[in-house]
């Protein structure tokens, strides 16, 4: 670019001011930058700026800024340059950028791991990256274990990754008079289930399998299991082995009004076993909210929404006690909220991620919880069984193991037809 820069008969700082005011004509235009830097250092030279007062470096600044079209840092930057050196040179910056921290074999590694769990929340999945790196000694994890919620968020936005999105329906609750409507208190102790019923689909007038799922309101611990049909036949003895596979004892039983549990065969059951019978209330959703979202969170996100026929309950029912229940309870991590009261005095809930662990970290975690356990059970046996393989080897079996089931209901549902 060539340079027309002609300022020459300015050679005194009212000069100076008369250009700045507009009375004095100079013949000039802006140049390229090594060309304004050379004549901002003769500019600076010209005037002696190091004598000058503080006065007249204003005033000169404000003329080299009008000039230059520089901004006043920079030239402010430049004096101070000249200043201290003697000269004023450009600085050509000389780094590459920002340097990528997470690079794509991390991308891969979460793809993979919430593609074994089935894409939890952003912080369920920070947390299975520290569980592999600080708990398993899995060394690929080592920058996943430290990254933050949200930019974990933003590699799952990345190229080349995908996720599936389910969405729930509710159970319609039915009247009945059994039970009492009211909300169980567990006060913090274990042993207060909440139960649902999930209907996996109906083909041509044919119905499928019904999975009943079973939540302990303080640990999330979670049983879920599989049955031909909801009648007292099929759902009393079910009823009895899921009961059976928690670790503690159960002291309250709660569900919807669907007519499956609010019956006389049920409440029997539960007298039987001294356990307190309650039921939603009208117009409290939150009654039964929790085994509500591990409907959605859990079973649909594992065995979706397809139609299972009832024939094959046994062998859905095996997957969920080998594979699932262990799954869900010893290795995927769940938000355990914290109850406030704001300033108006209403309670809320507050999930911090300090707070997620697995249902079992948060049996474990509560105060007195040996005594909670059944007669026979003890923490070194449940130590064992969580211990036994790392959170993504229990995924890993838990989706070879859901392959297999759908193949082999699929296959012989060719073979019928």
């Amino acid at each position: 670019m060539n340079t027309i820069m002609d300022d020459s008969q300015i050679q005194t700082m009212e000069q100076v001011r008369c250009f700045l005011e507009g009375v004095t004509a100079v013949e000039m235009a802006i140049s390229s930058k090594a060309e304004c830097y050379n004549w901002v250092r003769k500019t600076l030279v010209r005037f002696e700026y190091p004598t000058l007062g503080k006065a007249d470096r204003g005033l000169l600044l404000r003329y080299l800024r009008q000039v230059s079209g520089y901004s006043r840092a920079q030239v402010n930057r430049l004096a101070k340059q000249y200043r201290e050196t003697g000269v004023v040179e450009r600085r050509q910056c000389t780094t590459n950028g920002f340097r990528r921290r997470y690079t794509l074999e991390d991308v891969r590694l979460l793809a993979q791991l919430d593609e074994l769990h089935g894409t939890l929340s952003g912080p369920a999945a920070k947390k299975l990256c520290e569980r592999a790196y600080h708990l398993y000694g899995q060394a690929q994890y080592e920058k996943l274990a430290s990254i933050s919620v949200s930019h974990l968020y933003n590699l799952r936005h990345s190229a080349g990754y995908i996720r599936n999105r389910h969405h729930v329906e509710k159970t319609r609750p039915t009247v009945s008079k059994i039970g009492e409507r009211r909300r169980p208190s567990p006060n913090g102790k274990p042993g207060y289930l909440r139960v649902d019923t999930v209907h996996q689909g109906d083909l041509d007038g044919r119905k499928g399998v019904y999975h009943i799922n079973v939540v302990d309101a303080v640990t999330q611990f979670e049983i879920v299991g599989s049955v031909e049909g909801i009648s007292e036949r099929y759902l009393i003895p079910l009823l009895e082995l899921l009961l059976e596979q928690f670790p503690f004892v159960i002291h309250g039983f709660h569900s919807d009004n669907g007519s499956e549990y609010v019956n006389r065969q049920v409440a029997k059951l539960l007298n039987k076993l001294l356990i307190e019978f309650t039921k939603s209330r009208p117009r409290h959703c939150n009654d039964n909210a929790l085994v509500e979202a591990k409907n959605g969170a859990v079973l649909r996100k594992h065995l979706g929404y397809s139609h299972i026929p009832q024939k094959h309950a046994a062998k859905v029912n095996e997957f969920l006690h080998d594979y699932l229940n262990p799954y869900i309870n010893f290795h995927r991590p769940c938000f355990f909220p914290e109850t406030y009261t704001d300033k108006k005095g209403k309670q809320r809930k507050r999930y911090r991620y300090e707070r997620m662990m697995t249902p079992y970290d948060k049996l474990r975690s509560l105060p007195n919880a040996e005594a909670c356990l059944k007669d026979g059970t003890t923490f070194q046996q449940l130590d064992d069984m969580a211990a036994s393989i790392s959170d993504n080897e229990a995924a890993r079996r838990l989706n070879q193991a859901r392959n297999r089931l759908f193949q082999a209901i699929s296959g012989r549902a060719r073979r019928v037809a």
